[in-house]
């Protein structure tokens, strides 16, 4: 029933690899399904009272919204006025639903790029089931329809920017691409030209343009991704003179730089400012706005840089006042992960931010005042949060979060995780998993591994490449922990994590089965031997490592987990999970990952959705099945 030549499951829309993946799939879904909990998930998913997050455009506050009478979703506008007043009246711009029947499409929303200043017009980004391909389309935002001959890409993973209603800036498939698999050049088009002006090299990762619209300081950037942590910077054709591992954003009259590692007297992951003028001109006086804290992320509004930091995966935001850099602390709510979700420094210097906990639902506030709040659709009684440090094989202290009701004893226990990419894991809401987990008296837990980005680029730095092992070290570390502490048996713990997380949980799956109960492993990486070469797998190897250099493809060898999956070490039962339609992890490192662990005589399930992308799921409806039928397969296996 499983049996299948491997090579045919690279094939991601072959007949074959299909038939057998989606028969496996319906047994799947056929031993693990919970209706009940499903449509509870759902319903929560499609709510009317979830927080419809805004961004301002001019005059206009705009949303994207999905809910049971648009399940593909609805791209819509309102006033602030009507926002902030009683029940806001939306106007409907876009109906993605009617769309996709009138096109005959699988069409996923995957955002609108408006026309500064005037923001009349609109760039619409569409996605076939979900991939991060997309067709855009120019749209008619004041008459609310696609302009006929109006600008059109073809489907490709394109960046695109507008210079003026009549000229874009964009990098998209020319016939030659990178060969990770993104734009290789850049062109000016004009509504009858279109105007190479940039052209990058085949090793890079991708190339990409933006056009700055700061009044006085119109220009155009370009940005050649050397890999994924090395670039080179271009403003209006000069390239700037720095380390090409420095994070650098030209904004108005001031050049920001945040180095990965020390230059200019600005150490690593410090941020940092000068005048641009000054710094083309041979000056490098930088100002160090931040460096007693993880930079997490900066923006801009009209007259201020706003700044999100880490401390101990605790989040602070400060904004300085530009030029004269004199600083204050916003405003969030105590005891949760807050992150800016909206600012327009074209309209003025409102702060729009979010914030939430593991059992907190979202607040949203406008320059410290609360205008929306969600509640939560499960029962939060009794439930806290503890953070707890393990201590890694080197001797490195690991945070991690735990959320549950401590007064219950030993308990089924999941542990998320991703550890790579300078991604920071940060305490966050979820009716799904509180639903289906918390409530039924079960942990939840968070660790922050290195090869994330809570504590800086070192953070990072430490696990890349040949140090690769640490990642599965921390990882260790903090079940151990769990069970040391005694809040759970090893038996008790199931794992999940999905992307790199899904690398992260195969590869613990072959390393320490003895650690968990059970593992589910999402949209994964597992066949690092040749994930350079599957869709866009060579943008990674800054992160992991060549497996064509032979010291780091030994150690990719020794860790990568279709390589190293055993027949004579028992594993406990795995899940194993993709989206046909992910174009940027190639759906075979799952498939042939679960069909490794069944001819390896080990206790595995596999479920492969049809459209999804990278995220493994399209809609709400989506999101449902697959979160229900996930947690009915830990139930089963973690008791």
């Amino acid at each position: 029933m499983r049996e299948i030549e491997p090579s045919l499951l690279d094939d991601i829309f072959g007949a074959p690899a299909l038939q057998w993946a989606n028969k496996w799939s319906e047994e799947t879904e056929r031993k693990f399904s919970d209706p009940v909990l499903k449509e509870r998930i759902r319903a929560s998913l499609d709510a009317d009272d979830r927080i419809p997050y805004v961004r301002r455009r001019g005059n206009h506050l705009y949303n994207f919204w999905r809910d049971a009478e648009h399940p593909r979703g609805v791209w819509r506008r309102t006033t602030l006025e009507s926002y902030c007043g009683g029940e806001t009246t939306w106007e409907v711009l876009v109906d993605v639903d009617k769309l996709a029947a009138l096109d005959g499409e699988d069409w996923v929303w995957k955002g609108a790029t408006l026309l500064p200043v005037s923001w009349d017009r609109a760039l619409v980004h569409l996605s076939r089931g979900g991939a991060d391909a997309v067709e855009i389309r120019e749209f008619d935002v004041k008459n609310g329809r696609f302009f006929d001959g109006g600008f059109v890409i073809p489907e490709a993973k394109t960046s695109v920017s507008w210079v003026d209603r009549d000229t874009l800036l964009v990098a998209t498939d020319d016939g030659e691409l990178t060969d990770s698999g993104y734009p290789m050049r850049i062109s000016r088009w004009t509504r009858n030209q279109k105007t190479p002006i940039f052209s990058g090299e085949r090793s890079d990762v991708a190339v990409s343009a933006h056009f700055e619209h700061t009044p006085g300081y119109e220009r155009t950037v370009i940005v050649r991704a050397l890999d994924f942590y090395n670039a080179k910077l271009w403003v209006d054709g000069i390239e700037l003179d720095l380390p090409t591992d420095c994070e650098a954003v030209p904004h108005g009259a001031h050049l920001f730089i945040q180095p990965r590692t020390a230059c200019f007297g600005v150490g690593a992951g410090a941020l940092a400012v000068i005048e641009l003028q000054a710094f083309l001109d041979g000056s490098r006086e930088f100002t160090v706005l931040e460096s007693n804290a993880t930079v997490e992320h900066f923006t801009f509004t009209q007259n201020y840089v706003v700044v999100t930091c880490l401390v101990d995966v605790a989040t602070r935001i400060s904004r300085f006042a530009l030029g004269t850099w004199e600083r204050e602390e916003l405003a969030v709510p105590e005891n949760a992960a807050a992150n800016v979700v909206a600012v327009s420094p074209l309209d003025g210097d409102e702060t729009w931010i979010a914030a939430s906990s593991f059992t907190t639902p979202p607040t949203l506030l406008r320059d410290g005042e609360v205008i929306k709040q969600s509640p939560a659709h499960f029962d939060t009684v009794g439930l806290e949060t503890r953070q707890h440090w393990a201590t890694s094989a080197d001797g490195t202290r690991i945070p991690y979060f735990i959320t549950g009701d401590f007064s219950l004893g030993k308990r089924p226990t999941l542990v998320g995780g991703y550890g790579g990419f300078e991604v920071s894991l940060t305490p966050g809401f979820s009716n799904a998993r509180g639903m289906a987990w918390l409530e039924k008296g079960r942990f939840f837990v968070q660790p922050n591994l290195r090869g994330g980005g809570e504590f800086g680029p070192e953070w990072h730095t430490q696990v890349v490449k040949t140090n690769r092992h640490k990642v599965w070290e921390d990882h260790r570390a903090v079940l151990e922990d769990i069970v040391a502490r005694g809040y759970a048996a090893p038996e008790q713990i199931g794992i999940r994590g999905g992307s790199n997380g899904g690398l992260l949980t195969s590869g613990a799956l072959t390393q320490y089965p003895e650690c968990f109960g059970a593992a589910v492993i999402q949209v994964p990486l597992t066949d690092m031997l040749r994930y350079h070469t599957l869709s866009a797998g060579a943008s990674w190897m800054a992160e992991y490592g060549d497996p064509d250099n032979p010291e780091e493809r030994a150690a990719i060898e020794s860790w990568s987990p279709l390589h190293n999956i055993s027949r004579e070490r028992k594993y406990p039962p795995a899940l194993v999970t993709t989206s046909t339609r992910d174009d940027r992890v190639h759906p075979a490192h799952a498939r042939t990952f679960a069909l490794a662990l069944h001819e390896a005589g080990q206790s595995v399930d596999y479920f492969e959705n049809t459209a999804g992308g990278h995220a493994g799921a399209a809609d709400n409806e989506q999101v449902a099945r697959v979160e229900a039928m996930i947690f009915a397969w830990l139930k089963h296996h973690i008791t």
